[in-house]
């Protein structure tokens, strides 16, 4: 199951997730980028966004307006769809709009031979990025040990490069994979004081302990955050 977290609000750029995007809404616009991969569910905090995904034929389900992440907004989707224990979940952002569907497919496969290894089961993914872009703090980074699980996400360029060397930087992609039973745990878990100081969800699970497999991607698709985003993507993918 591909649930898509549609938070209407944003500080940045109201209503983006209903910017039109060559003649879709942008959250349906990812949607039908993905539908091909497994059953897609918005789970939104807007009866707006409910009638925008009914015109469309896709299945939306209401959630509560005081999630603090989209991760926490998923597990009530799930939770309210009556989800087992051992089926999957992917977290695809609702501003991913160009998201290629072989990335989901990925990690989705990826989650099926982490669940048949732990009990815990949290992947993402990344792609290598120029060093110019590690500085822009909308795009995440990620540092990883030899086992590509994740260490650390920051917004900041890391690892910090004290000498002028020849870094290769990994920039996350904001897609997850759990099983039904790990996204319950992690929304168990208390909110991180890193997760809150870097304003990055994902830091909760590294914050109590739990590992994140990544895996690494090829993507021309990037996260529209500002206004300034989205006329980039409708340069680049126009």
């Amino acid at each position: 199951m591909i649930i898509i977290p549609a938070r209407l609000a944003s500080t940045r750029f109201p209503n983006k997730i209903l910017t039109d995007i060559f003649g879709l809404p942008m959250v349906i616009k990812t949607a039908k980028a993905v539908e091909s991969v497994d059953n897609v569910v918005i789970a939104t905090d807007s009866n707006e966004v409910i009638e925008v995904a009914k015109k469309y034929n896709i299945d939306a389900i209401l959630t509560s307006t005081s999630h603090n992440s989209g991760t926490d907004r998923i597990n009530e989707a799930a939770k309210k769809l009556g989800l087992k224990d051992d089926e999957i979940v992917i977290n695809v952002q609702a501003d991913e709009p160009f998201i290629e569907p072989e990335i989901v497919k990925a990690v989705k496969e990826k989650v099926e031979e982490v669940a048949r290894k732990s009990d815990f089961s949290m992947v993402s993914c990344y792609k290598i990025v120029e060093k110019e872009l590690a500085t822009d703090p909308n795009l995440v980074k990620v540092v990883l040990d030899k086992n590509d699980k994740a260490l650390y996400f920051s917004r900041c360029a890391i690892p910090y490069d004290r000498e002028n060397s020849e870094i290769v930087y990994f920039a996350h992609l904001g897609i997850y994979g759990f099983t039904c039973k790990s996204l319950k745990e992690f929304c168990s878990f208390k909110e991180a004081p890193l997760e809150n100081i870097e304003k990055l969800e994902q830091l909760r699970a590294l914050y109590h302990g739990k590992q994140i497999n990544m895996i690494e991607v090829k993507s021309k698709s990037f996260g529209i955050d500002t206004k300034e985003d989205l006329e980039k993507a409708l340069k680049v993918f126009g």
